[in-house]
């Protein structure tokens, strides 16, 4: 970065931004104050403006993954307010548009040895099937049928990109409508 951006100064959703970043890339042993500050072209002292340590850091990333990568959705507003069969093409197309699982696997990764990581992972799990749950119970499914559904579902967008990788965009839009066809098949 150049000079004007170290006299800019980083807001906090850079620090976190970077930080998943770095995770995804390096798992949560690369997340270390003085890099994070190098790679942004700041100061390590900016850091203290946002977070008390390293600790208040990887909580942060936790909290901003939860809502940047999964309540986006699952508090939308205009999703919530759409049919259910609008709801579901509405948050498929989001998680897909957004890569909105990107940092999934690393989280899930970082969950294994940590108990507060698994604690968040679990929590936006639940959240993920709740929001899913919903939605195939408006569309009239009911027990395994739903519990299937809804599993498939959340299943499928949290590990689609780390599982096939290999899809172009335009074949990803193009599954997408198939997806959607076959999860709302009776």
């Amino acid at each position: 970065m150049g000079e004007a951006a170290r006299n800019k100064g980083v807001s906090k959703a850079e620090w976190l931004s970077h930080a998943l970043d770095v995770l995804a890339a390096e798992g949560v042993q690369g997340v270390r104050i003085e890099r994070l500050a190098r790679d942004l072209g700041i100061a390590k002292a900016g850091f203290y403006w946002h977070f008390r340590d390293r600790n208040d850091l990887l909580q942060g990333i936790l909290d901003y993954w939860a809502l940047e990568f999964t309540a986006v959705v699952t508090k939308d507003s205009d999703l919530h307010e759409a049919a259910a069969e609008r709801r579901l093409l509405g948050a498929m197309t989001k998680i897909l548009e957004d890569d909105l699982a990107k940092y999934d696997l690393a989280i899930r990764d970082w969950a294994m040895r940590d108990a507060n990581a698994a604690a968040t992972l679990q929590l936006v799990v639940q959240s993920r099937l709740d929001f899913a749950r919903e939605i195939f119970s408006e569309l009239g499914f009911r027990g395994r049928q739903l519990e299937m559904r809804t599993r498939l579902f959340v299943c499928y967008h949290s590990w689609e990109l780390a599982m096939f990788d290999d899809l172009s965009m335009d074949e990803r839009r193009k599954m997408l409508r198939l997806r959607h066809k076959l999860l709302l098949s009776k």
